[in-house]
């Protein structure tokens, strides 16, 4: 890797216009440049063999800060720069769900020993966007799972909201999940990415994709968009294999899933769910988003955990809610989380975040559904 490439990579952003000077970004960016060129430099040594200094304990590097502060990007610059093949990006929802799709299917042994040595055989330097835990089932095995990891010469990179000692803070056992605060506050490099601007605010134009409050124009609002991009009235039902079962999904047509709220977030569904949904369709239809009680936890997580699978595979959401995004769930067990909600939410209205061909096309496909509307 030429010296500094990733502060190159970040200039030539700016000089685009593409980002604004931050020096908190700045300061995390270097961090990121000192390991990917320690990875560089040590990689014909026997690969990742004594990565780092042999005597330090560093095995990866855990960012967090606020939402919209540029952690997400950073991490991605970082791995596109890296000139290696066994590398991996997921989201930290998808690869737990990974890992306990292996569990099930191990019956004997040390598992968790047997599934960190089959992912290192395969990926180098992981880099997990998004680390929260609220499942006891993760709570339980992070810890051993990262340690058995380490222990097979990976490096990790990880970002997140909050720092190593603020996760799992009123989780069920948490005594359970101490040893995993003390590996990351340990064996990786903590820093914080706290810089004062919410990036996303910034590239958020008003959209059609989010329309609230509810009612028959919300409704209409809706369908017109589902014909736009459908071309047809209604979709099919169709059914997706998760896990071994079966999820029906309401409506599907030409690229685009339409569920109610109360389908996707009510209903005993989860991680493993959202996935198949995001990895099928390129458009989601979400209806009739209620404002959540501070007692209704449950719906809210699942929200949480939908959002951060569609925004991840950037997939496009289509919304009809009772309140606009601030205003959803205010109070409650998930409201620090539900934070990145409201910020994704809110970028996903942007054009810039539909694309280029929703870009081009944005105006001439408002004039469409306002004559629609009107017309209804």
């Amino acid at each position: 890797m030429p010296p500094n490439m990733l502060h190159l990579t970040y200039a030539e952003k700016i000089a685009r216009d593409e980002l604004k000077k931050d020096p908190a970004q700045a300061a995390v960016l270097a961090e990121l440049d000192h390991l990917a060129k320690a990875i560089e430099n040590r990689k014909r040594q026997g690969f990742f063999a004594r990565l780092l200094n042999p005597k330090t304990k560093i095995h990866g590097l855990y960012i967090h800060g606020d939402v919209g502060r540029g952690k997400t990007m950073l991490m991605d610059m970082f791995i596109d720069a890296l000139r290696i093949e066994a590398k991996q990006r997921i989201h930290f929802h998808a690869f737990m769900q990974d890992v306990h799709q292996r569990r099930q299917n191990m019956k004997s042994g040390d598992v968790i020993a047997t599934i960190a040595r089959d992912i290192s055989q395969q990926t180098r330097v992981l880099c997990l966007d998004e680390m929260q835990v609220s499942d006891i089932a993760d709570a339980t095995i992070i810890g051993r799972l990262f340690e058995a990891l380490i222990a097979n010469g990976m490096i990790i990179v990880t970002t997140s909201n909050l720092p190593p000692g603020e996760l799992y803070k009123d989780g069920l056992n948490r005594s359970l999940f101490l040893p995993a605060i003390k590996l990351l506050q340990t064996r990786f490099k903590v820093v914080s990415l706290n810089g004062p601007t919410d990036y996303r605010l910034g590239r958020i134009r008003a959209g059609e994709s989010f329309v609230s409050p509810l009612g028959a124009g919300a409704d209409r609002h809706v369908q017109k968009i589902w014909e736009l991009l459908t071309e047809m009235p209604q979709g099919q039902p169709c059914e997706l294999q998760v896990l071994g079962r079966k999820l029906l999904v309401p409506q599907a047509a030409h690229g685009c899933a339409r569920f109610s709220f109360e389908e996707l977030c009510e209903a005993p569904l989860g991680p493993a769910d959202y996935l198949a949904i995001a990895s099928h369709f390129q458009t989601l239809f979400v209806e009739r988003i209620p404002a959540l009680a501070a007692s209704q936890n449950n719906a809210a997580k699942r929200f949480v955990g939908l959002i951060d699978t569609l925004y991840d595979a950037k997939l496009r959401l289509v919304a009809s809610s009772a309140q606009p995004p601030e205003k959803i769930y205010r109070q409650g067990r998930y409201k620090a989380e539900f934070a990145r909600t409201v910020s994704r939410l809110q970028e996903m209205q942007s054009a810039s975040y539909w694309g280029q061909e929703f870009v081009e096309t944005r105006e001439i496909t408002t004039e469409v559904l306002d004559a629609a509307i009107d017309r209804a």
